[in-house]
């Protein structure tokens, strides 16, 4: 193994041969860290925590230490990282709680930008982008492809659909729908519409993107129709279309409500 003198790694850590562990990290008893992963400089990782192969962990990430909820009591608790991630520098990711999962999940493909935060019991997708000084609060689902803008700060026990974008600065309060884009602060927030270049990147057909183009005019720009009245209009003329069907069900089961507010009602 590649790992610096400096670094201090407690025995009860199982890290496999081809890891490479950069100069002051300190990795305590009850992680694993998977094939191939790199682990720059002065790196924490603490507790019971899961990382698989192939990441990148940047300088002064910590991941795996207690939550930030003044019920936890050191209970044990984990933090599972899947494949191909990169978590750049001064990330900060903490471990699940009793009374949530028990666990924070991070998929596979991921990009954690510098200064992101990750709290207790979060679960993030596959191919996720977070960019600088994101922030999740605990509880928070992430759905596959997203992209979360810059200084976001996304509200504990909201759901975040997959293909959405969030611009920079937003503050979220509500879960957001899949395959939108949206901006703004809490009551303030608005859907301007369909990921569409996402989607394109994505592999979205034409006929895909023109089928949640009309669902996105249903629910979110059709004038006094009630959003039960707009989910069951938009399933009755745009059947057999899985995103469609995904995007009625999010609103469907969504506990904090979601954003609806279209940028055409400012």
């Amino acid at each position: 193994m590649n790992i610096h003198p400096t670094a201090v790694i407690d025995k009860g850590a199982e890290l496999d041969s081809t890891v490479k562990i950069g100069p002051y990290c300190v990795i305590e008893n009850g992680v694993s860290i998977g094939s191939d992963t790199e682990i720059g400089s002065h790196v924490v990782i603490s507790g019971c925590v899961d990382i698989g192969a192939r990441n990148k962990i940047g300088p002064f990430s910590t991941i795996g230490l207690p939550p930030q909820d003044l019920k936890y009591k050191n209970e044990e608790t984990k933090v599972v990282i899947g494949d191909d991630n990169i978590i750049r520098e001064y990330v900060s990711l903490h471990r699940g709680t009793p009374e949530g999962k028990e666990v924070t999940t991070i998929g596979n493909s991921n990009l954690l930008m510098a200064y992101c935060h990750i709290a207790h019991d979060c679960s993030i997708g596959n191919y996720v982008i977070l960019a600088n000084a994101a922030t999740l609060g605990g509880h928070v689902d992430i759905e596959d492809r997203v992209t979360v803008g810059g200084l976001v700060a996304v509200h504990q026990f909201s759901r975040i659909g997959a293909f959405s974008y969030i611009g920079g600065l937003s503050g979220i309060s509500k879960d957001v729908p899949p395959y939108m884009i949206i901006s703004g602060i809490r009551n303030q927030m608005r859907v301007t519409g369909i990921n569409r270049i996402g989607l394109k990147r994505c592999g979205f057909d034409t006929e895909t993107i023109r089928k949640l183009t009309k669902a996105f005019q249903i629910i979110f720009r059709t004038p006094g129709l009630l959003l039960q009245d707009a989910l069951s209009k938009s399933l009755q003329e745009i059947p057999d279309c899985e995103p469609v069907s995904h995007l009625v069900q999010f609103f469907k089961t969504s506990s904090r409500g979601v954003v609806r507010a279209s940028s055409d009602d400012e």
